[in-house]
């Protein structure tokens, strides 16, 4: 079975075209389930074990692209029922499908590559 056949389309399409990282997926779904309140960078990648430019880069294109309201220093998870459903039926995928989803991620050609180059000593 592809992921194609386990992901709904609205699902599919949310990833393929908002998500960069799993980095990004986690925080999405963090800020999801904990709704009730506004987070920091530092406390997101503290809470995921990532790095605060990983966090910093993947909430400010969650909140560009209206999954996030950001207030001063805080993210919040707000966005529109549209959106909220969609990304409901994609945290519920997500418990089932850990490994699909976090391929479909990898493959997305939206990635932003990374831009850190190699020193060498010439």
């Amino acid at each position: 079975m592809t992921t194609h056949d386990l992901l709904s389309d609205d699902v599919r399409e949310l990833i393929q075209g908002h998500i960069d990282s799993v980095a990004q997926l986690e925080a999405l779904l963090f800020l999801r389930a904990h709704s009730g309140r506004g987070w920091d960078v530092p406390t997101i990648a503290k809470r995921l074990h990532t790095s605060e430019p990983e966090i910093a880069h993947a909430v400010e294109r969650l909140a560009t692209d209206g999954f996030l309201k950001r207030a001063v220093e805080l993210y919040v998870y707000d966005c529109s029922n549209e959106l909220r459903e969609t990304v409901d039926r994609l945290d519920a995928a997500y418990q089932k499908f850990l490994i699909p989803i976090t391929r479909l991620v990898h493959d997305n050609p939206r990635q932003v590559p990374d831009t850190r180059r190699c020193r060498t000593n010439d």
